[in-house]
């Protein structure tokens, strides 16, 4: 493992796509530290956490994906979330307009195309999210603003701001995708969420003399590597589906073409279904506290996390939202007709609507225990929590969209260094012997 260590910084590429990769997300991290101008900082700082835990979880995952700079009251405090939105967007979109779907078709050129698409939905979806921030900081009972800051031209240059700071964050991610390793929007993210978990360690060794136990402790540490462990393994785990082409004859001899297979992730969705169930979970903590507010019950309190309703609200969006994004973007019947005009087909099943019908059970039953695995990672903050007498904040770490990135990217970025290292003929990132990572998008 040493020497492989050894031999990353002896290959002149990667390690400059790698110096890069660390510059850019220094830059990234500064910038989270420029707060929005006429803000209280200080005041803002101790009263989102309180307000988190009251109005929801919409501030706490907001302040995921832009890597604390919410907390901050920063110029990026809106992270890349409005450009990863734009993203899922268009790739519903290029699934059920024909006319993007065609462009996506096009090879380098369509990507451009959409990837110019994605930049432009970027700035509106920036203009509608400011507004929830600018809402905040104009809150009369927070009180977060400087004496004689406030109106329209405070909202204004708060807009511009946000927007500004999303773009540049946006523009930092496609440096460090083109010039470095890795996935700039995912590394950003990842970095975020790597920036809070020395702060929440920090936090349980000063209290371990207060509420939290040192065997509470222990215990939480020893947790978050089972986890890792169990996610690792997890989105690793492939069903293989095997395929065989066609003889082919070549005048006067038969060509028997070799048997390959068709590697579906166990975790094919990803931590889309978890994204998606997040933000719709926020929708009913609104609607029923605007409701709660006429008739004066706190009827949100329901639909905070840990309650009953929230918990089952969630399982049943993680669940539909995994279906759905698996067979939006893997359709069996497009599949099965992919491989009959290559002349493949699996052994054993007929070509055609019997090769759809196979490829939909397999689907069914594989995104079921996907499903099921994500709803165990997503709850195990509250069930950990729950069961151990924490405040949730201290168990977060353990489980949800944050853990389920920082694992994936991890993975994609030891396999791009992996590829690295064999190309040039040393031996892989776990050392000879030591097998082959495959990354979340390695198929």
């Amino acid at each position: 493992m040493l020497e492989s260590f050894v031999n990353i910084f002896r290959i002149p590429e990667l390690r400059r796509r790698i110096l890069v990769t660390m510059g850019l997300l220094v830059v990234w991290r500064l910038g989270v530290h420029i707060p929005i101008p006429g803000v209280d900082v200080l005041k803002i700082q101790g009263i989102l956490s309180d307000l988190s835990e009251r109005s929801g979880a919409l501030v706490g995952f907001l302040n995921v994906f832009s890597g604390g700079a919410i907390q901050q009251a920063g110029v990026f405090a809106l992270g890349i979330m409005p450009y990863i939105s734009a993203s899922i967007i268009f790739s519903l979109l290029i699934k059920v307009v024909p006319q993007l779907e065609a462009i996506s078709k096009e090879g380098p050129a369509g990507y451009r195309k959409i990837n110019q698409y994605t930049r432009l939905a970027t700035v509106p979806l920036c203009i509608v999210q400011s507004f929830y921030v600018i809402g905040l900081l104009n809150s009369r009972e927070l009180d977060l603003l400087m004496p004689g800051v406030g109106g329209f031209g405070f909202s204004l240059t708060t807009i511009f701001a946000l927007t500004a700071g999303t773009m540049f964050v946006m523009w930092l991610g496609e440096q460090i995708t083109e010039h470095g390793l890795g996935n700039g929007a995912s590394l950003i993210i990842m970095a975020g969420i790597i920036d809070r978990l020395p702060t929440t360690i920090a936090t349980l060794l000063m209290r371990q003399q207060d509420d939290v136990g040192g065997e509470k402790v222990i215990a939480l540490l020893v947790l978050y590597v089972a986890v890792v462990i169990g996610i690792v393994f997890t989105t690793q785990a492939q069903r293989r589906i095997p395929t065989q082409q066609q003889k082919h004859v070549r005048g006067r001899r038969i060509a028997m073409m070799g048997r390959h297979y068709l590697p579906f992730r166990l975790n094919q969705a990803n931590v889309m279904p978890v994204i998606f169930a997040s933000a719709i979970m926020v929708l009913p903590m609104f609607l029923f506290g605007w409701i709660g507010r006429w008739i004066g019950a706190d009827l949100a309190a329901m639909f905070r996390p840990g309650e009953f309703l929230y918990l089952v609200g969630y399982i049943v969006l993680i669940v539909f939202f995994s279906y759905f994004w698996v067979f939006l973007m893997y359709k069996p019947d497009e599949i099965a007709n992919n491989l009959k005009e290559y002349g493949s087909f699996i052994p054993g099943i007929r070509p055609g609507h019997k090769t759809a019908e196979y490829l939909e059970f397999i689907f069914n039953r594989i995104t079921l225990v996907g499903a099921i695995f994500l709803c165990l990672v997503a709850l195990l903050p509250d069930i950990v929590s729950a069961a151990m007498g924490l405040e949730r904040y201290f168990a977060a770490f353990l489980g949800g969209t944050g853990i389920l990135i920082v694992v994936g990217v991890g993975l994609d970025m030891i396999q791009k260094i992996e590829s690295h290292l064999l190309m040039r003929h040393y031996s892989g990132f776990l050392g000879p012997g030591g097998g082959r990572i495959r990354g979340r998008l390695n198929r």
